[in-house]
């Protein structure tokens, strides 16, 4: 396996056509994708193409943006969309809001983000993650004539651990979740739980050259692996039921 970094995309605005933008930067480097290329695309550029960055100045927080911003010490408008891009509020306290998202993430502030964007602006997540990587896909693999797949990913921290990490949002054309179960490990014994979240490991994979500051690599090419079948990111969520901490 390697990697191809993709730098210095024009900044993307709403309406910009993903796939053809990306297109046309791998041709200028002389870079052309080949069948089993995974394609992995930071949700940043995903969102300000779909129109998805939204500035604050618009916003009217309710009565309940003003309680929570009591709480929190958030701007009140970025808690109104807080909760407006959220199915649940789970935790709550000084400078931390941790939700349930309407795409059924769990993670802080609804996913919504105030870096790489102007002043008083910020980012929602895309809407529909796997669509959007299906559409990227389908794209691309007209121009190049092979087969990719495609991941949208996100940095997103954790409950039990310092750091973040790279998180699959959305993904084409891959087989985002490998099951393992029924194999026999090396002394013969069977695999009865085990399951590896394929697309959020090759999100983190990008996420360490994609970086979270200024370089300017909003796009990375993962090359040589065989992870080639579908499903979606939407696969690796966790049922209400089946989490032991809600």
């Amino acid at each position: 396996m390697f990697t191809i970094p993709l730098e210095n995309l024009p900044l993307i605005k709403k309406g910009d056509n993903l796939g053809q933008i990306i297109r046309t930067a791998l041709k200028s480097k002389n870079i052309y994708l080949t069948s089993g290329d995974i394609v992995v695309v930071t949700e940043k550029i995903v969102s300000k193409a779909e129109g998805r960055v939204i500035n604050l100045k618009t916003i009217s927080p309710t009565n309940k943006a003003y309680e929570l911003s009591g709480i929190t010490g958030k701007d009140p408008r970025l808690v109104e969309l807080i909760l407006s891009e959220s199915q649940e509020i789970l935790r709550a306290g000084y400078n931390f809001i941790i939700s349930v998202t309407n795409q059924g993430l769990i993670c802080a502030n609804a996913g919504i983000d105030q870096s790489n964007v102007k002043p008083h602006h910020v980012k929602l997540l895309p809407i529909n993650s796997d669509k959007s990587a299906f559409n990227i896909k389908c794209i691309l693999e007209k121009k190049f004539q092979v087969d990719l797949g495609v991941i949208i990913i996100d940095s997103v921290g954790r409950p039990f651990r310092h750091g973040s990490v790279g998180l699959a949002l959305g993904c084409s054309g891959i087989t985002p979740l490998l099951d393992l179960r029924g194999e026999k490990d090396i002394y013969r014994k069977e695999l009865l739980v085990t399951q590896v979240a394929i697309a959020d490991c090759l999100a983190s994979t990008a996420n360490i050259i994609m970086g979270e500051a200024d370089e300017k690599i909003p796009v990375v090419i993962i090359r040589g692996l065989n992870y080639k079948g579908e499903g979606k990111a939407s696969d690796l969520l966790r049922s209400k039921t089946e989490d032991l901490f809600r």
